[in-house]
């Protein structure tokens, strides 16, 4: 009996060491990216003032996420400060990762997200409540030291992420999935944003004032993000209800909205 405990657990942990293995090599090789869209038109992202209800804000899980947003509002502001950016872009690149979480996983939302109105903290391939990669927050931090990077932000933002024990792994991710303050989850992002608007600014081009683009790139990545002057949004396919959106165009679709616009203004 003994002999096959020990078989057992030895087979165990050989099948789950092979299962982490094949895990790594998919995320590191972009196996467990989505396919994604590009939007044909830019007309429906130029109107900041409209007062047009979007569909996706009528079922319960934009009602448990605006509630869950808004009591986040001290960090997202904070991480919004110290990365110098808009709290609303933050904001925009939050709803989208958390409506996608909501509808693609109803079982989840309606035993956990609805009752207790949280927010949905990933921590498989994308981490925490914004979904970021493990490798992406490790070329976030990359790019605040390397003065050669295009994405290089200058001095001052150097030390942000600099880390506080001998681990940086497991601190980056205790950062990444910290229920109790996602100040980190959302500086982070702010970073990322940050970074790739400087790269686009260093290259001659200006999207400050295109959430589309900045979107876009966002879910895409840095490997993916080439300046050029005639940008097009896109990325992720996200369903909600009956309507299909790209991960850009419904983050413009919530930053240009009426939504949150008091707590997270322009």
């Amino acid at each position: 009996m003994v002999k096959k405990i020990f078989l057992f657990l030895v087979y165990g942990f050989a099948v789950f060491g092979i299962l982490l293995t094949l895990i790594f090599f998919a995320v590191k090789f972009g196996l467990t990216n989505e396919g994604g869209i590009v939007d044909k038109q830019r007309n429906t992202f130029l109107a900041p003032d409209s007062v047009v209800e979007p569909s996706w804000t009528r079922g319960d899980e934009w009602a448990v996420l605006k509630e869950a947003i808004i009591r986040d509002q001290e960090p997202l502001n904070r991480a919004a400060e110290s990365a110098n950016i808009s709290a609303r872009l933050i904001v925009a690149q939050l709803v989208v990762e958390q409506l996608r979480l909501f509808h693609s996983n109803r079982e989840l939302f309606k035993t956990v997200f609805a009752p207790l109105k949280v927010l949905g903290n990933q921590s498989q391939f994308s981490w925490g409540v914004m979904g970021i990669k493990q490798e992406t927050a490790r070329n976030i931090e990359n790019n605040l030291k390397d003065k050669s990077s295009p994405f290089y932000l200058g001095p001052a933002f150097e030390h942000l992420l600099d880390f506080t024990t001998a681990d940086p792994d497991q601190e980056r991710f205790a950062r990444l999935t910290d229920e109790n303050d996602r100040y980190y989850s959302y500086l982070y992002a702010s970073l990322y944003m940050k970074e790739l608007l400087r790269q686009w600014q260093n290259a001659g081009f200006d999207i400050s004032n295109r959430p589309e683009i900045m979107s876009t790139l966002y879910n895409i990545g840095f490997e993916n993000s080439h300046p050029k002057p005639d940008p097009q949004s896109g990325g992720s396919e996200i369903t909600i209800g009956e309507k299909t959106y790209s991960f850009g165009a419904l983050a413009a679709e919530f930053y240009n909205s009426q939504e949150l616009r008091q707590h997270f203004p322009n």
